[in-house]
């Protein structure tokens, strides 16, 4: 079990945090987590599994948006101790840092949240490590405070995550400089390869996606040397209770992860 980054990062291959956008069950959560721990067990590659235990940010008041956040947070409590994997989940407000801590070993900061205050303090507060997500709205620059905030705090355990910056309404791009930008603020970084892909704020009130274009995206990622991979997989997409848009059907990630585990290879 990890307690710091060194324990992610002391491999020569990319990490992986990967899971489904939200926990809908226990049964559908160690599924999940079985088929990627046997994946990344055989390709050598540090895995955390995450799932969210509740979605706070919802484009309509009648999404789902969990099952219950006790539940759902024993549930990522159980994947940790059955597949002696760490877990990664996010958190919304100050008050949630220290509830979700006792059963994780990661604490992810929203990219709509990424320059709260309150927010990064708690968490850094608590030890674990804190993953915040570079907001759609922000350079790669602007990320070295929110950083620095958590350090501040007392915690050294940070690792920031591109995820995308707004282009027009209803898309996303990904630069890649900003990659080895962040990497110059002395923290890891991850690239989230499937919310990269989002298109929202549609017409219909549910969140679109390139599913197609997520291999593209990793590819380019590992290529330019990022240190960790996030992505958000399911066993059927098309089903998922949130952002089944732009999730990765389960099926579709051990010939991904290959693929990109040569690409590694290749530029060490």
């Amino acid at each position: 079990m990890i307690q710091t980054i060194e324990d992610l990062t002391r491999s020569d291959n990319f990490f992986l945090l990967a899971g489904p956008c939200v926990i809908e069950g226990e049964d559908m959560a160690l599924r999940i987590a079985e088929r990627v721990v046997k994946i990344t067990d055989r390709l050598h590659i540090p895995y955390v599994f995450k799932g969210s235990y509740r979605k706070a940010n919802r484009s309509r008041l009648d999404s789902f948006t969990g099952i219950g956040d006790e539940k759902a947070l024993k549930v990522l409590e159980k994947v940790r101790k059955t597949f002696g994997v760490p877990v990664v989940t996010d958190i919304h407000a100050a008050a949630e840092a220290d509830m979700a801590a006792a059963y994780v070993d990661v604490l992810q900061i929203p990219a709509f949240l990424c320059r709260q205050t309150d927010l990064l303090v708690a968490a850094a507060r608590t030890g674990k490590i804190v993953n915040i997500k570079k907001g759609q709205f922000l350079s790669p620059a602007a990320m070295r405070f929110a950083a620095d905030k958590v350090v501040e705090a007392g915690n050294s355990q940070v690792m920031l995550t591109e995820r995308g910056v707004t282009f027009g309404y209803h898309d996303l791009i990904v630069d890649y400089r900003g990659i080895p930008e962040m990497q110059s603020f002395g923290h890891p970084v991850i690239l989230d390869v499937t919310h990269s892909l989002q298109q929202p704020n549609q017409a219909s009130g549910v969140t679109g996606g390139m599913p197609q274009l997520i291999e593209t995206i990793a590819k380019a990622g590992v290529a330019v040397g990022v240190d960790g991979l996030f992505m958000e997989t399911h066993e059927n997409p098309a089903e998922a209770k949130s952002d089944g848009a732009n999730m990765l059907k389960l099926d579709l990630l051990e010939n991904l992860l290959e693929k990109l585990v040569r690409i590694r290879q290749s530029i060490l």
